[in-house]
């Protein structure tokens, strides 16, 4: 596989080189594939991941209160509560889970949603894990 971007015109000529263009994506360099119009690029997943999280911080609240603890997310429709810390955290990832399920099902096209796909994608690629780190970073 070389090294030069993989730029494929059409759907028809992406088919056919479709190993080289998950080739390309694996090895970061640039894979695309136009159709209508449109480019479309091939990127790996856990490379995009990670500039996602470098470049989408979470600026998490973490607020203990009498109760235990709450997380919430400021500018974002999301918060979470738990009796300890950890569970606090668990709990805001299944809310940013469910988040990206109904921006994916209905709120992508909202005006006040719509400039959250970085996030989604962030959300999608990461395991729980990945997301309690974020979160906590």
């Amino acid at each position: 596989m070389s090294t030069t971007p993989a730029a494929y015109p059409n759907a028809r000529e992406g088919r056919q080189h479709f190993r080289d263009l998950l080739d390309a994506a694996e090895m970061g360099v640039p894979a695309t594939v136009t159709r209508d119009r449109h480019t479309s690029a091939v990127l790996d997943a856990a490379r995009l991941r990670d500039h996602l999280a470098l470049v989408c911080p979470s600026r998490a609240q973490v607020v203990a209160e009498n109760a235990g603890w709450s997380v919430l997310i400021p500018g974002q429709p999301l918060a979470a509560d738990g009796g300890t810390f950890e569970e606090a955290i668990d709990e805001m990832v299944l809310a940013l889970r469910d988040y990206a399920e109904a921006w994916i099902d209905r709120l992508r096209t909202a005006p006040n949603h719509e400039q959250n796909w970085g996030l989604v994608q962030l959300i999608t690629l990461s395991s729980d894990d990945q997301l309690a780190s974020w979160l906590t970073a």
